[in-house]
């Protein structure tokens, strides 16, 4: 029986943004788990860059090259939407264990193809949704499975910016990003919002979908100047999502919005209890009252991307199921494709 390797050689592949600020720092922090032994790019300045920082002799880029490597044992796929599905079915032909920035690709087809990939080579894909590995959402799930709840069948989803359009990267293209805020950041809390709820099977979406800021030049910008004549996606996206149980999720987006502070959270209601995430709140009826309180945990709360990374890493080393998986990411971007159609057609779509 072959020895089990003591540390898991990781492949990165993309080497921009949230690589440098949430991946390989996440790998960085557990030298004794794993060793960042090469990175792709096909921008040779930002590839070089990140090798220096990290130390990083082996380089390429052609991604195919890095999957190469017997050396690599895992890969992180840190490149735009459009580049998801590729290079993550390769590796995973390739025998790597892969985690995959949100959200899983472009569209729900891209996505089960994926999905397939991983269970035919029997190896971990993990989905890059960071925000369940923070201490007051773990803490608000224990809750939940405990049955404070009770029934949740009904949840607001939230991830609103008031003038948060990207001033970099190809956020605003269709083409490659898919979407615009919805897929961006409206997927961290759909998902968030699903896995508190048990992951119910979605099975009809009713949305809407606006771009009343995004084409014009007088709009001010808090992340940055962005292109505003090649800009293609929605600044503001609501929908209604059914669920099989009979609960619903109403979840709303926005990149640009005239209200008077960001939210980012999820209100959930339940026969027995309610909540909200953000901060983490519940509510009970107890003794003829109904109470609310905020439950506090020593510690404060933890670098979400090292989390997820980290458990990436022990789930290979100890063969366990990632708290993230494929399906579920391609859960949400069965609503995603379901959303965007229906406010194409002006009319609830069903999920198959």
């Amino acid at each position: 029986m072959a020895k089990k390797k003591k540390k898991i050689g990781i492949g990165v592949i993309g080497t921009g943004g949230i690589a440098n600020g949430a991946h390989l720092p996440g790998y960085s922090a557990i030298p004794d788990m794993c060793e960042i032994v090469a990175l792709c790019d096909i921008d040779p300045a930002a590839l070089k860059r990140t090798a220096e920082k990290y130390n990083v002799k082996n380089t390429f880029e052609d991604y195919k090259d890095l999957l190469a490597m017997e050396e690599v044992d895992a890969v992180s796929v840190c490149t735009p939407n459009y580049v998801h599905m590729d290079p993550t079915v390769l590796a995973l032909k390739a025998g790597k264990h892969v985690i995959c920035e949100k959200p899983i690709a472009m569209n729900a087809a891209e996505a089960k193809l994926m999905v397939d990939a991983s269970k035919k080579a029997k190896k971990i894909l993990q989905i890059g949704y960071c925000s369940r590995f923070s201490r007051s959402n773990q803490l608000l799930k224990k809750y939940i499975d405990n049955g404070e709840l009770g029934d949740i069948y009904w949840a607001r989803a939230q991830s609103l910016r008031r003038r948060g359009i990207p001033g970099w990267g190809v956020f605003i293209d269709k083409s490659k990003q898919g979407g615009g805020p919805l897929i961006d950041i409206g997927v961290h809390i759909l998902d968030l919002t699903l896995w508190m709820m048990g992951h119910p099977k979605p099975i009809a979406a009713s949305g809407v979908t606006y771009a009343k800021f995004g084409k014009r030049s007088d709009i001010v910008g808090f992340m940055g100047q962005w292109d505003y004549k090649n800009f293609t996606v929605e600044d503001f996206a609501s929908a209604i999502i059914r669920l099989d149980n009979g609960a619903a999720i109403m979840l709303e987006s926005s990149f640009v919005a005239n209200i008077p502070e960001e939210v980012h959270n999820s209100t959930l209601c339940g026969t027995e209890g309610g909540a909200i995430t953000n901060p983490l709140t519940i509510v009970k009826e107890k003794l003829g009252s109904l109470q609310t309180f905020k439950p506090e945990y020593p510690g404060g709360d933890i670098n979400v991307y090292h989390a997820e990374i980290k458990d990436f890493v022990e789930c290979i080393l100890h063969d366990k199921e990632p708290l993230v998986t494929g399906e579920q990411g391609m859960m949400v971007a069965q609503c995603m494709d379901a959303i965007y159609a229906s406010a194409e057609a002006g009319c609830e779509v069903k999920i198959d």
